[in-house]
């Protein structure tokens, strides 16, 4: 949330583009071709000639098309942008021990073609121009234990769209023998308010096991249950699992359906929160170009009041001050007495008030155990001299990174993060079940996961990527509200892999469809981020062209929430549910509402009657 009028894209390009990977490259200059493959040889790479679209490839800036083409009816096409360089890359099972030849056909300038993890030495391989196609090949011997090689293509910084067709790694091949058979026996176990347990019967030859929910994929396990959570009350699902081994996935078993039962509105006192409520940002600490708003002067349409902005006295202290706006700053500003009084006034009203930390100013870095501590004592503080009903986290900028060796957002190691999610849980205990948790991260820190995370498999990406998840995830059973901060973002791609821009209605399905169904995190599907329910999650949207970038019309958001709790007059973008108990919507800001004349708050209030 910002302070003024300014926007910063220019700060989120600057991070999606420096989210790609770099990769070593050998000398450049062809590696001669091998000789002809042996008899027994085979061609590893799967879908090498993109007939089937981007299957088995992990991709980039890409896209498959029809022309120009080597052969057959697709090609890969791919364009560096900044600092991503558009690489495709497919993980290939291999012998120990043995020799392979990498060959494929492109076009374009500085074009590569590669292999890693070999377990020997790494081979890439590169043409600078390529006006037709041209066919560049490497080999390479796999290490005395190496079973698995990462094959890849990709251009290189600003130098325009490039074209592969024909990949292939000629080798050896593994007898993966035949996917494993359709499970049985499916059937569900426990249930609760938000979960569903599942069981089926154990099928020879699978070395794991998919769960699909409502026919999209959501969750792995190696044995034969699993409990699916993340589920919205009283509401139907229908579940599938599949077995999966080296050979591939078996066909999706025969479908079973459940029924959650109701539950109290979910933890961190959501369920004294309206059935559909309104949260906004209030200027409490600062005034800008939308003017200073008194506590008593907000409107009743607004739910839920997050005072902005609680920030540290120095990025790692952890010791989190509130000071209200100066009369200099804010001539009209109200008395502490008054300032209580109003905020008692309005928690008789069933409204919460909430203290928000951070903003585009306050970075907080917990990097410590001490600074953990004097946060909670600090924060305490802040709640307990207001009287306040709970807290928001905002961190921004460079508040919340992930160290590079912390890869797997359910177990974080990473301090800052640990002691975020050690702190948060303090603050929740210490005051109760009825203590409000709100979180508003912006899209690259929460939806930009489904592409990257952290610094990434090879290095080099922006380690804030994502950076939000570990802490989303181990807070889910305590957390209120989640509302992402839908502007001032990037272009994000959504779960059907294709780029959406701030805007329209679209952008916003997109983003929020992703945290209602769950997403693989940087596109591994044995580790996927399990949906939130709908009653945690408020869109956030500007109030106000003046508010930040991405500012949509009230129509728009109308389309959205039609799309999203009813599935009508929908976009583009096709949901994978309905979630008629969303909880709301989020605006930056309260003051930059009033200073457009309530249009964001009137059009919510029309809305939800």
């Amino acid at each position: 949330m910002e302070r003024t009028r300014r926007s910063r894209p220019s700060e989120h390009r600057r991070r999606i583009l420096a989210v790609c990977t770099a990769t070593v490259l050998a000398v450049p200059g062809l590696v001669a071709l091998s000789s002809s493959a042996r008899a027994a040889d085979a061609d590893l790479a799967k879908n090498g000639g993109f007939e089937s679209g981007l299957a088995n490839w992990t991709c980039t800036a890409a896209s498959t098309v029809t022309t120009p083409v080597r052969s057959g009816s697709s090609a890969l096409k791919a364009t560096p942008a900044g600092s991503d360089y558009a690489q495709c890359s497919q993980t290939v099972t291999v012998k120990p021990d043995a020799q392979y030849t990498l060959s494929g056909f492109v076009r374009g300038s500085y074009v590569y073609l590669g292999a890693s993890g070999t377990g020997t030495t790494d081979v890439s391989t590169w043409t600078q121009s390529a006006a037709d196609w041209q066919q560049l090949s490497t080999t390479f011997r796999t290490g005395a234990s190496t079973t698995k090689v990462t094959i890849y293509t990709h251009g290189w910084y600003g130098t325009g769209t490039y074209y592969a067709d024909d990949l292939s790694l000629t080798g050896p091949g593994v007898d993966a023998g035949q996917p494993p058979a359709v499970p049985t026996g499916l059937r569900t176990g426990t249930l609760t308010s938000s979960s569903v347990g599942l069981s089926w019967t154990a099928v020879s030859g699978a070395t794991g096991y998919a769960v699909y929910r409502d026919g999209v994929k959501v969750q792995t396990a190696t044995g034969t249950s699993a409990t699916v959570s993340g589920l919205a009350a009283s509401t139907a699902y229908s579940f599938q699992v599949t077995a999966t081994n080296d050979a591939g996935e078996s066909a999706k078993s025969a479908t079973v359906t459940a029924t959650t039962p109701a539950g109290s509105g979910g933890g961190g006192g959501s369920s004294d929160l309206p059935t559909h409520a309104l949260v906004g940002y209030l200027h409490a600490s600062f005034a800008n170009g939308a003017g200073y708003t008194r506590m008593a002067d907000v409107p009743d349409s607004w739910d839920v009041i997050d005072l902005a902005f609680g920030e540290p006295t120095s990025a790692t202290s952890g010791d989190i001050r509130f000071n209200r706006c100066p009369v200099a700053e804010c001539p009209t500003v109200e008395s502490d007495a008054d300032f209580k009084a109003a905020i008692k006034a309005k928690q008789a009203a069933g409204k919460k008030v909430l203290i928000s930390i951070g903003g585009q100013n306050g970075q907080v870095q917990l990097t410590t155990t001490a600074a953990r501590d004097t946060f909670v004592s600090s924060v305490s503080k802040i709640i307990d001299t207001y009287g306040l009903d709970g807290l928001d986290i905002d961190f921004e900028g460079h508040s919340l990174s992930l160290d590079a060796s912390d890869t797997d957002f359910k177990s974080p190691t990473t301090p800052v993060v640990v002691n975020l999610i050690s702190a948060l849980k303090t603050l929740k205990a210490k005051y109760g079940a009825k203590f409000v948790l709100s979180m508003a991260p912006e899209t690259f820190f929460v939806q930009l996961g489904y592409q990257y995370y952290g610094t990434g498999k090879w290095g080099g990406q922006d380690p804030r990527a994502g950076a939000y998840l570990p802490v989303i995830h181990a807070l889910r059973d305590d957390l209120t509200l989640l509302h992402v901060q839908d502007y001032n973002s990037g272009s994000i791609m959504g779960l059907d892999n294709q780029y959406h821009s701030m805007g329209g209605a679209d952008f916003h399905i997109a983003m929020t469809d992703m945290l209602l169904t769950g997403f693989p995190v940087a596109g591994d599907a044995n580790n996927v981020f399990p949906p939130l329910r709908p009653d945690q999650i408020a869109i956030g949207m500007p109030a106000t062209t003046n508010a930040g970038n991405g500012y949509v019309s009230p129509a728009e958001v109308t389309k959205t929430l039609d799309c999203l709790t009813k599935k009508t007059n929908c976009g583009t973008y096709t949901t994978h549910g309905t979630w008629p108990s969303l909880r709301g919507l989020m605006t930056w800001s309260i003051n930059w509402d009033r200073f457009g004349g309530w249009e964001f708050s009137r059009n919510f209030d029309s809305y939800f009657g």
